[in-house]
């Protein structure tokens, strides 16, 4: 029979081949932090992820083990995605957050611990399993903070020293006992640092390692499935799914010295999945989206979401060539679209002097078949914004 120093070995061992950047290994037990996790539900901060506040999710996050039968030990591992960028190529172009460029980090992490999880079975006989990606309801940052693989940063996000913060990590429960790895728990080297907190576009950080996630773009733009508040809109600029600016503006992401070979699957697919043809987007096709977001987690979102967030993109762009696709977007099937078109109308028309005209005209003919009460709100709104600059002139 195989002991938990060797089987802790083979697992090592069996997640280097597997290509992860960072591992650990710690008993499961429960969580320290289900209090403040419980206060942060209570706050509202989670906004529309009502599934965060479900009873299995609650329970979860408290204590691993209901996630698996006579689940002993965790292994956490860490996958370092590609953080460079290659200049915009052109006007109109959107912004996706790095980890979603390359394959669905998902896919990627599962098929990885399913090839730890085979070799452990392979030498130590069945052993019960649950591969889990942050779909699952675990506290996965507070296992690789205990298991060593980093610290929590005030941005909430796992700082790997040397790897930095873009990381995506991924957990395997067993039932078998292995023995802890040395890693130690750190705790936060933030220091006096305010850097993420100040950066936000939007101000969703309530403190330092509190987020709300009601007024954070990656919410906005891929959980929230209704419309945008629209004191938030302009913040946005052109991402279209996800924002990075937390972790662009970290120190400890402009010197990570072991994040030279990301995961190849967790690099840009090419261009168009780092900035986006927002001209493109907004008159896809069916078939064509598909093979767009085809194994990425842009799959996340339906066409409906990604439109409105191409739509208020366009609105930030300041450029009169945004007027062909706004026009294509506010005749939408869909009203949530052709209110945030709408609403692009009319800034674009009010930063671009060029624009304003067409914009009027396109809103009048909007006016006249829209049936929507929201998105007549939206159109009112957006002349009246074109009316008062045509005032100040």
């Amino acid at each position: 029979m195989i002991g938990p120093v060797a089987l802790r070995d083979l697992a090592i061992a069996a997640c280097q081949r597997a290509g992860f950047h960072r591992i650990g290994i710690v008993p499961i037990e429960p969580s320290k932090r289900a209090a403040t996790y419980q206060a942060w539900l209570a706050a509202g901060h989670h906004g529309e992820m009502t599934y965060l506040a479900s009873p299995e999710h609650v329970a979860g996050r408290a204590d691993p083990s209901v996630l698996l039968e006579g689940a002993r030990t965790a292994i956490i591992v860490a996958l370092a995605y590609g953080a460079d960028a290659p200049p915009a190529p052109g006007p109109l172009r959107g912004v996706i957050a790095r980890y979603a460029r390359g394959t669905d980090y998902h896919l990627v992490l599962r098929d990885r611990l399913r090839e730890v999880a085979d070799a452990l079975t392979a030498v130590a006989g069945p052993i019960g399993a649950r591969v889990c990606v942050d779909s699952a309801p675990l506290p996965e940052r507070e296992l690789a903070e205990r298991a060593g693989l980093g610290f929590a940063a005030k941005n909430t996000m796992l700082i790997a020293p040397g790897l930095g913060s873009y990381v995506v990590l991924g957990e395997l429960l067993l039932t078998a006992e292995l023995a802890p790895t040395d890693g130690k728990p750190e705790r936060s080297r933030c220091g006096g640092c305010r850097a993420c907190l100040d950066a936000c576009p939007t101000g969703a950080f309530v403190d330092a390692f509190v987020l709300d996630a009601r007024r954070c773009i990656s919410y906005l733009t891929i959980e929230h499935d209704g419309a945008i508040p629209v004191e938030l809109r302009a913040a946005m600029g052109a991402r279209i799914f996800g924002c990075d600016v937390c972790q662009e503006v970290c120190p400890w992401n402009a010197s990570a010295p072991e994040r030279t070979t990301p995961a190849v699957e967790l690099t840009a697919r090419d261009l168009d999945h780092v900035w986006p043809d927002l001209e493109r987007l907004a008159t896809i096709g069916a078939n064509q989206l598909r093979g767009f977001v085809r194994r990425t987690a842009l799959r996340r979102i339906d066409r409906a979401r990604l439109q409105r967030n191409v739509a208020v993109a366009l609105g930030n762009s300041a450029d009169a060539r945004a007027l062909a696709p706004l026009a294509a977007l506010v005749t939408s099937p869909t009203a949530l679209v052709r209110g945030h078109a709408a609403w692009a109308l009319g800034e674009l028309g009010a930063t671009v002097a060029a624009a304003r005209a067409p914009a009027r005209a396109l809103l009048a003919a909007a006016a006249t078949v829209e049936a929507d009460p929201a998105t007549t709100a939206e159109i009112i709104a957006a002349a009246a914004l074109l009316s008062a600059r045509d005032d100040h002139r």
